[in-house]
């Protein structure tokens, strides 16, 4: 049966236009590049898609809580204000002594702007409810206990601790958020320059004095109020009464009561404020910054901006020193260079198999020019759409780039096959590319209803491949229009092709190559079709052996990463101070010390005191992949069984991931819900005992609250008090300043 052709090349379809205006089809493929060029300076680049959930935490101090009261009197006030602003999905507290710390959850829908600013007026509505004392009520765009994404040590050979800190929090830190889409700089190691007044509770006892009243002199040496203005026709003065003194000598001579002066019962002095934390860096103290990124921002964005402000501020200020510890964007630029290097890889061999198939080599050059417009056309797609070019964009386009020579691979050929019977190759590019346009048509919609279906799976993988979806089919839709614009018009000005001859040299060798390959495939196809029963018999072996190992593979969101760095958290016992945390830093620098003496850990930055005294962290970057024979996932397995090792401190190894999962390496977290703390505790605890025990796999099991605290109550006698005459709220200053030290102003 002879094969009908339509030989009409009158008609004005796709293949026709191309192959009579070639200059219009190829700008109108040009101009696909061109948009996708123009959004590459545009679109975002980073490591994942956005799946991060708009995440805003409240902070706030109270000096002088315990955690009891911080939770009755504050945490609760803030939490229920919290709970109450529109889209929540949750809401984590804790109270800790002087500080509580409060993560808001949203659902994803809501912007973290609008969420912001929603618990910002929130937590300002019950403000006034809060105890007098509360301070520094800060409402962070972030999750707090995020880890920072860029950590920096700032140190100076010339100035002491505190007017290094002076520098820092004027100068350093707000350069730092001021870059786009940090959220918040944490800092540890600083101490203020403060005044102190050191008293003397005998030479106090001897002038009949209390501790109230050397208080109350000092909260009105800072004397600065505005006092309203003069004004006059022609002009207006303003009056401003200024009574304050900041010089240690002229507070002494203020009198505490005629004629007693503050120097007769205490001596004034400058000094820096008490450490809170120590910081150390290969040995020599330091001040840590860690810049926190506000959820749903760029890392490699923040981190260059970052760089350009250490760069900047060294020039400005040569007497300090700023040095990078670790810095996150590293890793992801490492990420994605390598995909691009596959990309690149995958474009090569394609090209290859391509000429080896078609023994042309002008031939195979048609099918590859769909790849770069479709490719680089998808990029306008990915700006239009708000996505960015990620590890999994990009995981897209190199599956794509075997999946878009197909259509022009299937005109291509069939355009070879025309010629192959004598048709003139501008009348075989035409008729060719018509015969299967609607199969290349049919081709690309089914594509696109198999890839598009994934950009809508439930939960953070879903969204995780949202983009994964729409690039892949809008990359294939833009390689079908290539197939039938640019293909055919590039196979029109081939040379017409004579009758077949015998080829020889390389191309006779791929063409008994070929030959060999199609009569081993005729003998297992004639097989097939005389038995089908046996071939559908062994396809449902294949499905069921294929079912059979699913159920033994182990699943999990994300693999585990090597990002170069073992970040070491300790908990010590609750009411230990700096000294005792520091200890335990000191044994976990002993376990970390072999890997910096082999070369395989860069630097130890440790931090005694993070957040709270009894907490320790320590940084361990590590060399480049190519400079170490051990993966972080080994280091951090030995690193944990000696940990375990470390009395008086619990500590584990913690590793980054790239969504940025709370406890990613935690494993399992349940939470127990009650009002009845200590009833809830107990509970806990038995639960805990039952699953070392049932559950032996388990290992690390912690629980969160802790009610180790050691306090020393002091019963007050108001009866007592009040026949001696003593003011409740003068001896509540007194036993402040007794104990620990009284902040005034």
């Amino acid at each position: 049966m002879s094969e009908q052709l339509d030989t009409s090349i009158s008609k004005n379809d796709l293949p026709t236009m191309s192959v009579r205006r070639p200059y219009l089809a190829i700008v109108l493929n040009l101009l696909i590049m061109i948009a996708g060029f123009g959004a590459l300076l545009g679109v975002e680049v980073r490591e994942l898609p956005d799946v991060d959930r708009p995440i805003v935490t409240v902070r706030a101090d109270y000096p002088g809580a315990s955690p009891e009261t911080m939770d009755a009197e504050v945490t609760s006030v803030v939490e229920a204000a919290v709970a109450r602003v529109n889209g929540v999905k949750e809401v984590r507290a804790s109270s800790e002594e002087n500080n509580f710390r409060l993560r808001a959850v949203f659902n994803p829908s809501v912007n973290l702007i609008d969420a912001a600013n929603d618990v910002r007026e929130a937590v300002s509505r019950v403000e006034r409810q809060l105890p007098d004392g509360v301070e520094n009520i800060t409402v962070i765009k972030a999750d707090a206990d995020a880890s920072p994404i860029v950590h920096l040590a700032v140190w100076s050979d010339k100035l002491q601790i505190d007017a290094l800190t002076r520098i820092v929090e004027d100068q350093v830190i707000p350069e730092l958020t001021s870059v786009e889409g940090v959220a918040d700089v944490n800092v540890f190691g600083d101490q203020e320059r403060v005044l102190r007044v050191l008293l003397n509770p005998m030479r106090l006892a001897s002038y009949g004095l209390s501790v109230a009243d050397v208080a109350r002199v000092m909260q009105d040496a800072k004397y600065d109020v505005p006092a309203g203005s003069f004004q006059s026709r022609e002009q207006e003065v303003l009056v401003r009464a200024n009574a304050s003194v900041i010089d240690p000598s002229k507070i002494e001579e203020l009198f505490v009561r005629e004629p007693v002066r503050i120097g007769d019962v205490a001596s004034v002095f400058f000094a820096p404020a008490e450490a809170e934390s120590w910081v150390l860096l290969n040995g020599r103290t330091v001040l840590s910054l860690g810049v926190v990124r506000q959820a749903s921002s760029n890392t490699i964005a923040i981190a260059e901006g970052v760089v350009e402000v250490v760069d900047r501020l060294s020039k400005q200020m040569p007497s300090i020193t700023i040095e990078t510890i670790s810095d996150d964007s590293l890793f992801i630029k490492g990420a994605i260079s390598e995909l691009l290097t596959t990309l690149a890889y995958t474009i090569l061999i394609v090209v290859i198999v391509l000429m080896i198939f078609t023994g042309q080599f002008r031939a195979s050059i048609i099918p590859t020019v769909a790849i770069p417009v479709a490719l680089i056309g998808s990029l306008a797609a990915v700006w239009m759409l708000g996505f960015s070019i990620n590890l999994i964009t990009l995981l897209a386009m190199v599956l794509a780039a075997g999946i878009v020579v197909d259509d022009a691979i299937v005109v291509l050929e069939n355009i070879q096959r025309m010629r192959t019977k004598g048709i003139k190759t501008r009348a075989a590019a035409v008729l060719g590319t018509r015969q299967v346009f609607f199969a290349v048509m049919a081709t690309t919609a089914t594509l696109i209803s198999v890839f598009v279906p994934i950009s809508f799976l439930p939960s953070t993988a879903g969204r995780l491949f949202q983009e994964f979806g729409f690039v892949l089919a809008v990359t294939v839709s833009i390689s079908s229009f290539v197939a039938l614009t640019l293909v055919p018009m590039l196979a029109s000005r081939l040379p017409n092709r004579e009758m077949k001859k015998e080829a020889i040299g390389i191309a006779g060798m791929l063409e008994k190559f070929g030959g060999a390959c199609k009569a081993a495939y005729a003998k297992p196809l004639d097989l097939v079709l005389r038995a089908p029963i046996i071939m559908v018999a062994i396809c449902g072996v294949i499905i069921a052996g294929t079912y059979v190992t699913y159920q033994e593979l182990g699943e999990e969101l994300v693999p585990e990463e090597d990002r170069g760095k073992i970040t070491v958290r300790l908990t010590g016992p609750d009411g230990v101070g700096l000294p005792y945390t520091d200890r335990q830093v000191e044994a976990v620098e002993k376990i970390l010390t072999p890997y910096v003496e082999d070369g395989v850990v860069e630097r130890l930055f440790t931090i005694t005191g993070r957040w709270d005294l009894n907490r320790g962290q320590i940084d361990a970057p590590l060399v480049p992949w190519g400079e170490r024979t051990i993966s972080e996932g080994e280091i951090a397995t030995a690193v944990n069984k000696q940990l375990n090792e470390i009395p008086g401190a619990r500590g584990r190894v913690r590793r980054g991931n790239s969504l940025n999962l709370r406890n990613a390496d935690g494993g399992l977290e349940f939470a127990l819900i009650g009002s009845n703390y200590k009833k809830i505790f107990a509970e806990t605890n038995s639960l805990v005992q039952r699953i070392e025990q049932e559950i032996p796999w388990l290992s690390n099991i912690r629980v969160e609250f802790r009610a180790t605290q050691p306090e020393l109550s002091i019963n007050i006698d108001r009866r007592r008090a009040t026949d001696l005459g003593v003011d409740i709220a003068d001896l509540a200053t007194t036993i402040q300043v007794l104990v620990d030290e009284f902040e005034v102003g």
